[in-house]
């Protein structure tokens, strides 16, 4: 293992910074670390004199990108929908499910009923599948509680993963994530009641980075998400919306409005939509993996998207129900073959703009300044990742600067 002070040699680097040359690549480079984070990148031929003496490490000819974020899962939960998934080979939709009790509030009651000591072992498998891909940050959302003890056991959880293993953990708020069969037919009592007091109960336990919620016919309306983004405002944390699913309620443009962090799925966007997060600097979060569990047949608008310069990101949207993907590299694939992402759009999804997904101005690019999490892979070119189908060329992850 090499300490955080280490010159990383004989690699290509796909830096991922605006450059003329595709994935910011820079052939023959070297990477200088001191302290875990990045103090100097560029063509091993130019490195500084002072940055000589230390200790190298070669890393063989291989391509080096920076490590991978998953900007949007919800590792954290109990029990599994395979059940569900057999429903909806028979014909079944996911509204259907929900309305049946399945869904979401069916894993709401085998989250309540699971430990935390429980929740943390199953979670800690499933991000060890994610590490062993390259990835050194991931997002984890609450939202299978759904009342206030349960939400704040999850978001314990999810701050735990990050000590437990060597990945970087952020929290989101999700109770508005469905109504509770206690609360049925009483959505903005729920709000009012049990969300908002969650939100505030695990604000001041420190446990939430972030605040979202699920603005659907199913879920919440665009009303309803407000009361709690002003709720979120009010102490300060950047907001994130599950927007446009299934239809256009206007939630992206709900977010925009609160300058918010990503609006995620939004297949059913429309150009007034897109128009706003473009305005708002809100990253689109493209979840590829629902939109193939579901069997949607309606993409996201990325001409649109593209046109007027909104980032994208891509994401597992891990869950039990609507995306049991556990492979970011899978999803690089997807998001190049479902919704026509090039390849380099799709690395640039789960680095660099999954970094601005999170608030995060600290990681996402191979550059000085940055921390040195960075994956090493035994390829040649980086549009490999997303070619390949169920291969993991990963090598080494390094993150910190420590391997």
């Amino acid at each position: 293992m090499t300490g955080k002070n280490t010159l990383f040699v004989d690699m290509t680097a796909a830096t991922m910074q605006d450059s003329q040359a595709a994935y910011g690549l820079v052939p023959d480079a070297a990477i200088a670390v001191v302290d875990g984070v990045i103090e100097w990148v560029g063509p091993a031929a130019e490195l500084p004199a002072p940055l000589h003496d230390l200790d190298r490490t070669s890393l063989g000819g291989r391509l080096v990108t920076p490590g991978l974020i998953d900007c949007h899962t919800h590792i954290v939960h109990g029990g599994n929908r395979a059940a569900e998934f057999e429903m909806r080979l028979n014909g079944a939709g996911y509204e259907d499910v929900a309305r049946a009790g399945g869904g979401i509030v069916s894993t709401v009651s085998a989250t309540r009923d699971a430990s935390e000591a429980d929740l943390l072992a199953d979670a800690l498998r499933r991000v060890d599948a994610l590490i062993a891909e390259g990835v050194t940050t991931i997002e984890v959302k609450s939202g299978y509680g759904l009342d206030i003890e349960t939400e704040l056991r999850m978001l314990r959880v999810a701050r735990a993963m990050g000590k437990h293993r060597a990945i970087r953990v952020k929290t989101t708020f999700l109770g508005a994530h469905a109504t509770p069969a206690e609360y049925a037919g009483r959505d903005d009592a729920y709000i009012d009641e049990i969300c908002i007091p969650a939100l505030r109960a695990a604000h001041a336990e420190g446990l939430v980075d972030a605040v979202d919620g699920f603005c659907e016919g199913i879920a919440f309306q665009p009303a309803q998400i407000a009361r709690v983004f002003d709720a979120a405002r009010e102490l300060g944390l950047p907001v994130k919306l599950h927007a446009e699913q299934l239809s256009n309620l206007g939630g992206a443009r709900l977010a925009a409005s609160y300058g918010a962090l990503s609006a995620d799925h939004i297949e059913y966007l429309d150009e007034a939509g897109v128009k706003a997060l473009a305005a708002a600097g809100t990253v689109a979060v493209l979840l590829p993996g629902a939109f193939y569990t579901l069997r949607e047949t309606q993409a996201p608008p990325i001409d649109a998207l593209r046109k007027h310069g909104v980032p994208m990101a891509l994401a597992t949207d891990i869950n039990p129900g609507s995306s049991p993907l556990n492979s970011l590299l899978l999803t690089l694939n997807m998001g190049c073959t479902l919704f026509r992402l090039t390849p380099e759009e799709a690395l640039r999804g789960v680095t660099r703009n999954a970094a601005q997904a999170l608030g995060l101005t600290d990681r996402g690019t191979i550059a000085a300044g940055m921390r040195a999490d960075l994956a090493v892979w035994d390829i040649e070119h980086p549009a490999e990742l997303a070619y390949r189908i169920g291969f993991n060329p990963l090598h080494t992850r390094i993150f910190g600067g420590a391997v």
